[in-house]
């Protein structure tokens, strides 16, 4: 019998953290971010952020939420956020966890059970609100 695992196209829940942490680049050691705002058991979005390339290698640590334990961990950088689109309001990062250890990402996974999802983020042609689309059609008409 052929065991195969479950491949799922969704994302992993990100989660509302505001925690310190610090980003360095893996190259010069320089100091890239030092918040996280939102964090998954894969990834995490740090701000503000110095300019980087999507792709570059960086180093991440940080304490998990109502536990004692460090993360640290190896990190590329997914996409690099601009501050330019609505709801966004100064320099960021998305970034994807790199060989990070069974007992890190159990701790990790552990952890932000108990925090609040993060509310999902403005995505290009994303639909009006329909409740207040008449009141705004009646409103010009």
């Amino acid at each position: 019998m052929r065991l195969t695992s479950l491949v799922t196209h969704h994302r992993t829940p990100r989660r509302m953290v505001r925690a310190r942490c610090q980003v360095v680049r893996e190259r010069d050691f320089r100091l890239v971010a030092d918040r996280i705002v939102d964090l998954s058991p894969t990834g995490a979005l740090v701000m503000p952020a110095d300019p980087v390339l999507t792709g570059e290698r960086l180093l991440i640590s940080f304490e998990l939420p109502y536990v004692p334990f460090w993360i640290d961990t190896e990190a590329t950088v997914a996409r690099v956020l601009h501050g330019r689109r609505p709801g966004e309001f100064t320099r960021g990062i998305a970034l994807d966890f790199d060989g990070m250890s069974g007992v890190q990402r159990f701790m990790l996974e552990q952890s932000l059970r108990y925090l609040p999802p993060a509310p999902p983020s403005y995505r290009p042609g994303r639909r009006q609100n329909q409740q207040l689309l008449p009141r705004l059609v009646g409103a010009h008409a």
